[in-house]
């Protein structure tokens, strides 16, 4: 993590030092594939990964485990400054693994008491902006790929190269809806539509850092694409 790094007292250095490691964002609605592609670009370029929408699980779960309620601004954002969080990713599907103090809370952050504490404090631009400075911090060398809603307009708008992933709602439904099959868990499709419709509209509306690609990102449609084909596509525009 970026605090054990030593770059001496002169923190001019340290800001320098960082902001010359090379990013590649990727942002895009739900059910996009952009998790998917980040960790496997992340791996095939041997670079850190970084999932944004993850820190605010993280903070949700680390302010249900210390009981300290959402809307105790002052306490969040103290968690925010100390908690020290790591994503490892295992294995060929690029499982990610996420680290908070030396603890492995993967699993915890799944809960639907997690999701809705994330959205919640996702809302609150105090708190968005304490945990900005813990996102640069995961820009370190040889260089970092991150994926959510705002890592190229907002987070790092100096990125070598942005990414706006999307795909048609229906693609997106059908890739939920084969997923909680796989986990036997039953779902309408036509209930999981309305559902992504409805979030990409909030995503898009919302005040607070409104999902939209940046200016300069390059714009790629997984509809009709593999994971294979897609991580391939971004590769080459990484090495281009």
């Amino acid at each position: 993590m970026p605090r054990n790094w030593d770059f001496g007292s002169d923190k001019r250095l340290f800001q320098m030092s960082r902001e010359t490691v090379p990013v590649i964002t990727i942002d895009g609605p739900a059910g996009s594939g952009k998790g998917t592609i980040a960790v496997k670009l992340a791996s095939l370029l041997g670079y850190h990964y970084l999932g944004s929408g993850t820190l605010y699980r993280v903070l949700a779960w680390f302010s249900l485990h210390h009981q300290v309620e959402a809307d105790d601004l002052e306490s969040v954002l103290g968690m925010c400054e100390t908690m020290q969080i790591r994503f490892e990713t295992f294995g060929e599907d690029g499982e990610v693994r996420v680290w908070i103090d030396g603890q492995d809370i993967s699993d915890r952050l799944r809960t639907e008491e997690c999701a809705l504490g994330a959205s919640r404090l996702a809302m609150c631009q105090p708190v968005r902006e304490a945990l900005l400075e813990k996102q640069h911090g995961f820009r370190m060398a040889p260089g970092l790929v991150a994926e959510g809603r705002d890592m190229g307009t907002v987070v790092f708008p100096d990125a070598r190269l942005k990414i706006y992933l999307t795909a048609s709602a229906m693609e997106r439904a059908q890739r939920r809806h084969k997923q909680l099959r796989k986990q036997g868990i039953s779902a309408s499709l036509d209930d999981l539509l309305a559902e992504i419709e409805a979030r990409d509209a909030r995503d898009k509306e919302r005040a607070i850092s409104p999902l939209r690609p940046a200016d300069d990102a390059v714009r790629v449609d997984s509809t009709n694409l593999t994971i294979a084909q897609v991580v391939q596509h971004v590769a080459a525009l990484v090495n281009n």
